[in-house]
């Protein structure tokens, strides 16, 4: 993995891997969140890079922290929302300051094609006090990630580096080169790096001044660089927003094109505004940028122009500009909706039929069960954040009483449960309300490709790795009533259930079984449907399983889905479905 190879087309996210690499990072700690994911995947093919997967973005940046504290390049990355999982350690950062380069990889999901809210990232940067960049490809993916790092150590301060959804996902040609580790020895040194308040008072007025250096930075540096283009127009702009100046305007306006997002330089943004007649702003999302050149006394259209909510597009800019719009292929038929499902053989849907059938309200939480929401399930009535389930359920029972907790659960994955579900169990345990958890335990993280976790017993790279109990752990939190069901065995999670929301005290539920999508996982053969025996009464769509359709008033199923898991056969009144096992035989 260390060869040069010149003119190679890349991810965003593979771009930043290798510069990763080129830089002489030497340790790398994530937590898996797609815009962000591949990053980690694709750094962890290098042998020379320590990798791994952490609990969460907080414990991840702080082994990120260490390592640099050690003398070592060190990087860290999530998405929008896992930043402010790690926001603690980032903001105290500012003022520490570094010894080694490091660098965090924030990617942000404007449209929010995978995430529960679509936040700017730059606000972090700005409140924390830390630069941040914004490539607008892959080729500026890898030389920013390299440029960082020399920032980094430059200005003794962690970076950002800003990726969003369409730069991480997209590819552009990019050229590689050396990788060259730097060596920097730690130095004890109190007064910097512990942060009680008599040493935190006397590093805040050190962050201002790297401010100022940085915007004296920012106003000569070409990643910041005006292109001059026509005179009547001018557009300031970032990120995958200046691929689309460019796609709609080419050389008819001029741009001042901004690589560093924070600080924002002062003087160019003045000399840019004096060469054109009038003055934009293009960016998504929040007007950070467009609110900078407002306090300078520049006049600038931005957000009156094109909205705060949702990504851009390369037709919503002509739009917005008056220009023509490329309407492209157009479909005049009424295509109808294709809701996200649970997979054929999710483990997670005979529990969710099961929690529906009981008349319970579920608080969920983020992963890929967060489909019990979808119909015809509609099992959860709640999903905030990681780990929110179990807090959520703790106040709701405890302003409810007897009667919600008999009826009311938390639904947490595995990985969530290890990210920051322990520290809400250890609430319920300690300030005692008889709240139900339910661990929805499939062996792996599914929602964003079935990265490992401290509980599944490998690491990163697929080898023997520690391995948590849960069931030992819960029970060390003092939960004395911890049960184990099939999700594949509904009769069993009825049972269950049903004694576990009716007993006195708090109690968890582990509902276990491999995610269906697992490589190593052993299938039974497919079912089919005895139509003789089929009434057409439908009972088999209450599970959402997308491999059972109707046809001509009968049940029928798509063998190339089935996986055999035969919960629709034990919710069957009349015992249509039937093993094809049996039929070969």
């Amino acid at each position: 993995m260390d060869q040069k190879n010149n003119g190679q087309l890349m991810l965003g996210n593979k771009a930043v891997a290798r510069g990763l690499y080129e830089a002489g990072v030497c340790f790398i700690s994530s937590y898996p969140g797609t815009p962000s994911t591949e990053v980690t995947e694709e750094a962890a093919k290098y042998d020379e890079i320590y990798c791994e997967w952490a609990p969460n973005e907080k414990v991840a940046m702080e082994s990120a922290f260490g390592a640099s504290l050690a003398g070592r390049r060190a990087f860290c990355a999530q998405k929008h929302v896992g930043l402010n999982v790690a926001a603690d350690p980032l903001y105290t950062m500012s003022y520490t300051g570094v010894n080694a380069g490091l660098v965090i990889v924030v990617a942000d999901d404007a449209g929010m094609h995978s995430s529960q809210n679509e936040q700017d990232s730059r606000h972090h940067a700005i409140a924390a006090k830390v630069p941040m960049l914004e490539p607008s490809d892959s080729k500026e993916a890898l030389e920013y990630t390299k440029l960082a790092y020399e920032i980094s150590e430059e200005f003794d301060t962690p970076v950002l580096l800003k990726m969003c959804t369409r730069v991480a996902h997209s590819q552009s040609i990019v050229e590689t080169g050396e990788r060259v580790v730097p060596d920097k020895p730690y130095e004890k040194n109190i007064a910097k790096y512990v942060m009680m308040p008599g040493n935190a008072k006397k590093r805040h007025p050190i962050v201002e001044e790297r401010t100022l250096k940085l915007i004296k930075y920012a106003e000569t540096q070409p990643i910041n660089r005006i292109e001059m283009g026509g005179t009547e127009i001018g557009i300031i702009t970032c990120s995958t927003s200046y691929q689309y100046v460019k796609e709609v305007f080419g050389d008819s306006v001029s741009v001042l094109k901004l690589g560093m997002t924070n600080p924002l330089p002062c003087d160019l943004i003045k000399d840019f505004a004096s060469k054109v007649d009038k003055l934009f702003v293009v960016e998504e999302l929040d007007p950070i940028i467009e609110n900078h050149v407002k306090a300078l006394g520049i006049e600038v259209t931005g957000k009156e122009l094109l909205p705060v909510i949702d990504e851009f597009s390369q037709n919503l800019l002509a739009k917005a500009f008056g220009k023509d719009v490329n309407e492209g292929f157009t479909i005049d038929e009424q295509i109808p909706a294709r809701p996200p499902v649970m997979c054929a053989g999710c483990p997670h849907r005979g529990l969710f039929y099961t929690l529906k059938k009981n008349n319970c309200t579920v608080l969920g939480d983020i992963g890929c069960y967060t489909l019990g929401a979808v119909p015809p399930l509609g099992a959860i009535e709640m999903t905030l954040c990681m780990g929110a389930s179990i807090g959520a359920v703790h106040g709701f029972n405890k302003v409810r009483g007897a009667e919600s907790e008999k009826k009311t659960v938390a639904v947490i994955g595995d990985s969530t449960f290890m990210h920051s579900g322990m520290t809400g169990l250890a609430n319920v345990a300690y300030n005692q309300s008889n709240s139900t958890i339910v661990i929805v335990d499939n062996s792996i993280t599914g929602m964003t490709g079935h990265q490992q976790n401290p509980t599944t017993g490998y690491n990163i790279k697929g080898d023997p790795a520690g391995k948590i109990d849960l069931e030992a752990l819960c029970k060390a939190m003092g939960f004395e009533r911890v049960r184990v069901v099939d999700p594949y065995n509904l009769k069993q999670c009825d049972e269950v259930l049903k004694e576990e929301l009716n007993v006195e005290a708090p109690s968890v539920i582990i509902s276990r079984r491999p995610c269906a999508l697992l490589k190593y996982v052993k299938h039974n053969k497919p079912l089919k449907v005895n139509t003789d025996k089929c009434v057409g009464c439908k009972s088999c769509m209450k599970i959402g399983c997308p491999a059972i359709s109707m046809k001509n008033g009968k049940a029928t199923i798509d063998n190339t889905l089935c996986v055999g898991c035969n919960v629709c056969s034990q919710m069957c009144p009349v015992g249509a479905f039937e093993s094809t096992a049996e039929s070969e035989a």
